[in-house]
């Protein structure tokens, strides 16, 4: 089985370190348009089964070529590439296991050309989204009726430094693009959007966590996928006090928005400007993450209130030397990776993680998850 990572960043190398522990996998090829970011990528697997290429990936056409042979690929590319490496992997007929979630009705609106191609599609396939989607997918089928779900997740510095209390742990665009788009949710069986930042609230982890702050924020395709199994459903995402009130002020003040503006005779993005600003901002003077997730379903069984608790604390992975964010978002997409090159899905079409890891396949998973030094505590609460 010939397997091409798309992308050699910090999640896309640690995707292709893990994948080579992975006899399934003959042929590791690691994608990208940087010869510095492959070779750094390949020393750090140092496995003889994983190669490097160097390819141009910015159109459906380019990385369509570069899929030419290959029998699944995991993209690990910016928001702008998603759509077109689904397209070009559909083309190719090869799966594809995406870690982006945005754009989700467009994706679904190719699932029958995937299922012609004879080919498996999943988008969203990291934490959140990702392990977020299959746990309340799995909370509203142990109910008899769904009421409420609640998907919270964070990457959050271990040693926060002010003004921002927040390091980067993915690509910056990602993170403005989270802040300024409208959240899909659902609400009394109906999909709305919420505008961006909606609704802040408190929650509060174990050490060395502690108290956080939440805001509602788009819930990919869980929104989709899961209207009609549950009454209300919303993703909030995590931060440390204040973080969330010095965001609103920028987006607020226009430094997010996307619409360009004159200035000293030069048209300039106001959110590209706010990148550059904001970069060293959350650089922090530490590598230590942690990854803060919780997932609450509740409603009734067997006449009775219950409630499904998930919720996971993961740091920094010391032993791997990698973030705990690169290591809880490119876990699952390998675990996925795994199961399809094994057969235990088989599948074909459009088709997200919340759809796939749920009933039979559930508890495997996320055993699987915990060989691999993902642990995730469950706690069940009944009312009477």
């Amino acid at each position: 089985m010939h397997i091409f990572v798309l992308g050699t960043g910090m999640i896309g190398t640690t995707v292709v370190t893990e994948l080579a522990k992975y006899a399934g996998a003959e042929t590791i090829t690691a994608v990208d348009i940087n010869q510095a970011s492959i070779d750094k990528c390949l020393a750090i697997a140092d496995n003889p089964r994983v190669i490097g290429k160097v390819a141009a990936l910015a159109t459906e056409g380019d990385i369509a070529e570069v899929l030419k042979g290959a029998d699944l690929a995991i993209g690990c590319l910016p928001h702008s590439l998603s759509i077109p490496a689904i397209k070009a992997a559909i083309s190719s007929k090869c799966h594809l296991v995406d870690l982006v979630g945005s754009h989700f009705p467009e994706k679904l609106a190719l699932h029958e050309q995937a299922r012609q191609a004879g080919v498996l599609i999943v988008p969203g396939c990291g934490v959140a989204p990702g392990i977020t989607n299959f746990l309340a997918a799995q909370g509203i089928e142990l109910l008899d009726r769904a009421k409420e779900a609640m998907l919270a997740c964070g990457g959050i510095p271990r040693y926060p430094d002010p003004p921002l209390g927040y390091q980067v742990v993915y690509r910056l665009e990602s993170l403005l693009g989270l802040y300024t788009k409208p959240a899909t949710i659902i609400r009394n069986g109906e999909i709305v959007e919420l505008v961006p930042l909606s609704d802040l609230a408190d929650m509060t982890f174990p050490a060395p966590v502690g108290l956080c702050e939440t805001v509602i924020t788009d819930a990919h395709s869980t929104a989709f996928m899961l209207q009609g199994k549950v009454e209300n459903l919303i993703e909030r995402t995590i931060r440390y006090p204040g973080h969330w009130d010095k965001m609103r002020v920028l987006s607020e003040l226009g430094f997010l928005d996307e619409t360009p503006v004159s200035f000293q005779e030069m048209i300039i993005s106001p959110k590209l400007f706010a990148e550059k600003i904001l970069t060293p901002k959350m650089s922090g003077h530490s590598i230590e993450d942690i990854t803060v997730l919780r997932v609450e379903v509740s409603g009734v069984k067997q006449g009775r209130q219950t409630k499904h608790t998930w919720e996971m604390i993961d740091l920094y992975d010391h032993e791997r030397k990698i973030t705990s964010m690169a290591k809880t978002t490119a876990i699952p997409a390998l675990l996925i990776s795994q199961w399809i090159v094994d057969k235990k899905i088989t599948e074909t079409g459009v088709i997200p993680i919340e759809s796939l890891i749920v009933r039979e396949r559930f508890q495997p998973f996320l055993t699987e998850l915990s060989h691999l030094g993902i642990e995730i505590e469950y706690k069940e609460e009944i009312f009477d």
